[in-house]
């Protein structure tokens, strides 16, 4: 016998006052199951079990509560003799909660066959099923019902519906369900906005943007949100800009894009500025906001900063103490980075795969081999967390870069999968760090062919091949390059100044102040020539990748970075540069003696690590 049936055998009777009292108030304020089926039997003594209205409450409970019965809700359903679209609509809303989208559609049929009217509440449950189950024939088919049963006008229907098309990546019916609408409301065009921006198609997205007739700080969050997912940080930055001079209210929602733009751009200054208003304005600094603050200050180059908003945390989540971590990871202080990871597990949080991804980085780039090794042997052998390709790849790296080049292959050997081209590259990197070119070719070969489209990959066995002097292989990668039409991704250096972020490029002459930024350039290489800079242009051989054979060799992009800072800043003020490759040996060089000529800390930020030069020397102590 059925729980619904035992109820209808045993309920007690009522007197006529509760049964006076008894309906809605009584269900609307239920919490548990139990506290539902006291009711429900009170409803059923009552001789209300064929009222949809009274029984409409029971299921809505049973199907949408997170206290709910699914379950018990297609009970108490079938026992209905004639359920009205609301009491559909509930148990369609309770499928879609647990994802069951071919119950959706199965019941709605039913809901038809059964002359059911639908309502406007009907069909947006049903369209997001069609987006749980990428059901795009259905979605055809719920789409043509919406006009047939005359809800063509509803906007909330149509909303939805655009949503849909965005999920199933047609955004030409997208855009034309929004053209055809009657009225268009905020959701409507920031809909329309996110799914352009999704696919890629920021340019239209940004127009659908510039025709909206009003905008909130939800649809300039969706143009903000969207060049900063593309890495469009300039174009974020200017829309910023222009959104404060409308007067538009920042809330935490566009604070949190902005935040990730400036980690993009490696603007502090800027991002700093949000932090105060975020604390100004008393926009609730969440865990997900908090983590994003401490990421910019991370990546921005001010660990200080970071430290303090993280020690500021009534209450760290697991996200913080990641982000935390991987910042100390990320600046080469591995052994502050595995002190935190204690500290971590002191207050009782409990790490996760993240956490021993930044654990294994900082590791890596400290060269802290037997710490490495201990802590992936305590993840897997003690908390039992499966390795994933990420920790593997930071083990490789980890014994690769510290000449362990037999280990790290016998590590990738016995993978219970097989590496994926990161893995695989961090180990060819490792055999051009110390010159065994016999390790690294069959496996850089390997990884072309994984990713033949990724100009790094070229690169990093003609950099390999470099390394050992074999020119005329590398003249054939370069061939090969060119054959399948791979380009190399170009390199730029960015830095922060009163007038926003400036790029530059290598030899580039596009900046307004390009005569004088190289004549500062060619001051500083004079002056640390005075003090024995020699130009390392083997290594410039060897990183082709990076900024070719710059012409000259003097002018890579952190060099006029640098110049620039200097002619900008007042003398002692630290230098903060973000670069989207890996800086090459001479930067690195020249930057050192740069630090130390001009008695400036110079902090860079390239593609894996950051470097803190000061005084002649720098933070990786030349483990890079």
């Amino acid at each position: 016998m059925s729980s619904l049936q035992l109820l209808q055998a045993s309920s007690p009777s009522l007197s006529s006052s509760k049964a006076d009292n008894l309906p809605s108030h009584g269900l609307d304020s239920c919490s548990t199951m139990a506290e539902l089926k006291q009711y429900h039997s009170q409803i059923i003594r009552l001789g209300l079990s064929a009222d949809n209205d009274a029984m409409g409450r029971v299921i809505k409970f049973c199907a949408i509560s997170k206290s709910g019965d699914l379950n018990y809700a297609l009970e108490v359903f079938n026992e209905i003799p004639h359920p009205d679209a609301f009491i559909y609509n509930t148990i369609i809303r309770g499928y879609l909660q647990r994802q069951l989208a071919r119950n959706c559609f199965l019941l709605f049929s039913q809901m038809l066959n059964k002359s059911v009217s639908p309502n406007k509440f009907t069909y947006p449950p049903l369209i997001r099923a069609c987006c749980i189950d990428n059901a795009i024939e259905e979605g055809k088919q719920i789409h043509a019902q919406v006009f047939k049963f005359g809800f063509g006008a509803d906007g909330f229907c149509l909303n939805n519906l655009i949503h849909m098309y965005v999920n199933f990546q047609t955004l030409e019916q997208a855009r034309r369900v929004f053209d055809n609408m009657p009225q268009r409301d905020v959701v409507s065009w920031t809909t329309l906005i996110t799914g352009y921006s999704q696919w890629g198609f920021v340019d239209e997205a940004r127009e659908v943007f510039e025709l909206m007739p009003e905008r909130n700080s939800v649809s300039w969050n969706a143009m903000i949100a969207a060049y900063v997912q593309s890495n469009h940080f300039h174009e974020a930055l200017s829309l910023f800009n222009r959104m404060r001079s409308e007067n538009v209210v920042l809330d935490k929602f566009v604070a949190a894009s902005m935040l990730s733009a400036c980690t993009g751009l490696g603007a502090l200054e800027k991002g700093k500025w949000i932090h105060g208003y975020i604390k100004k304005s008393g926009i609730e600094l969440d865990a997900k906001l908090a983590t994003t603050v401490i990421d910019m200050y991370c990546k921005c180059g001010c660990l200080e900063k970071a430290f303090e908003v993280f020690n500021e945390l009534p209450q760290k989540g697991i996200s913080s103490w990641n982000c935390m971590i991987g910042g100390l990871a990320t600046h080469g202080k591995g052994e502050a980075a595995i002190e935190l990871f204690k500290e971590m597990e002191k207050e009782m949080v409990t790490p996760d795969g993240i956490t021993f991804v930044n654990v294994l980085s900082a590791c890596a780039h400290s060269g802290l081999v037997g710490e490495g090794k201990h802590y992936f042997q305590y993840m897997t052998e003690v908390l039992g967390i499966k390795p994933s390709m990420e920790h593997f790849g930071c083990m490789v790296d980890l014994l690769g870069r510290a000449g362990l080049l037999e280990e790290a292959r016998k590590l990738i050997n016995e993978m219970p999968v097989n590496p994926d081209v990161g893995v695989l590259g961090a180990f060819v990197g490792a055999c051009r760090i110390h010159g065994n070119t016999g390790l690294g070719e069959e496996i850089g070969k390997k990884v072309i062919e994984l990713e033949p489209h990724n100009s790094g990959r070229y690169v990093l066995l003609a950099n390999l091949y470099a390394s050992s002097g074999r020119w005329e292989d590398v003249a054939r990668i370069r061939k090969l390059m060119n054959d399948r039409g791979v380009k190399k991704a170009p390199g730029y250096s960015m830095i922060e100044s009163e007038s926003g972020v400036d790029e530059f490029i290598a030899g580039g002459s596009s900046h307004p102040q390009a005569k004088e930024i190289y004549a500062k350039v060619d001051e500083i290489l004079e002056t640390i020539r005075s003090i024995g800079y020699v130009p390392d242009t083997d290594g410039v051989l060897h990183d082709i990748d990076e900024e070719e054979k710059e012409n000259p060799l003097y002018y890579h992009s952190e060099k006029l970075a640098i110049a620039f800072g200097l002619l900008k800043t007042k003398p002692g003020e630290t230098l903060r540069i973000s670069k989207n490759l890996r800086i090459c040996r001479d930067c690195h060089q020249a930057s050192k003696l740069i630090s130390k000529v001009y008695d400036r800390e110079i902090i860079i930020r390239d593609r894996n690590r950051f470097h803190h030069f000061r005084m002649g020397e720098c933070s990786c102590k030349d483990y890079w």
